[in-house]
C-alpha cells in the first residue's frame, strides 16, 4: 500500500471513526493482499508510511470475499476475468487470517 493511500486510510479513520471504516482491497497476489491487510489493521510492517506503528484494527476484505454482496453483473464485469486466473482461495485465506488476528471490530 503506497504512502498516499495509507494517509487516506488514516484520515478517513480519524474523520469517521475506525469502527465505521471498511477497507476493500483488490491486489492480485496473496502476499501483497496480506501486506495491505496488515497495514490497515496492525500498522505498516515496513515502517515506511503514515501507518508505521499505528494499529487501526480496521475491517479489511478482499473484493473476492465480497462476491455474494455485489451485484452479479457488476462483479462479473469488474472481477470475473481476474477470478479465473488468480489464486482466489490463497488470497482470501491470507486476508482472513490477518483480519482474524488484528481486526478490532466484528
Amino acid at each position: 500500500m503506497d504512502l498516499e493511500n495509507q494517509k487516506r486510510v488514516l484520515d478517513l479513520s480519524e474523520k469517521y471513526g475506525k469502527e465505521n471504516v471498511v477497507v476493500v482491497i483488490g491486489t492480485s497476489e496473496a502476499e501483497s493482499a496480506g501486506l495491505t491487510a496488515e497495514t490497515v489493521t496492525a500498522g505498516d510492517p515496513t515502517f515506511a508510511g503514515p501507518l508505521a506503528g499505528v494499529s487501526l484494527g480496521l475491517r479489511v476484505y478482499h473484493v473476492f470475499e465480497l462476491k455474494d454482496q455485489v451485484d452479479a453483473a457488476v462483479y462479473d464485469e469488474q472481477c470475473g476475468m481476474m477470478e479465473m486466473v488468480l489464486d482466489v482461495d490463497a488470497i482470501n485465506h491470507e486476508v482472513k487470517a490477518i483480519r482474524d488476528q488484528y481486526c478490532q471490530f466484528k
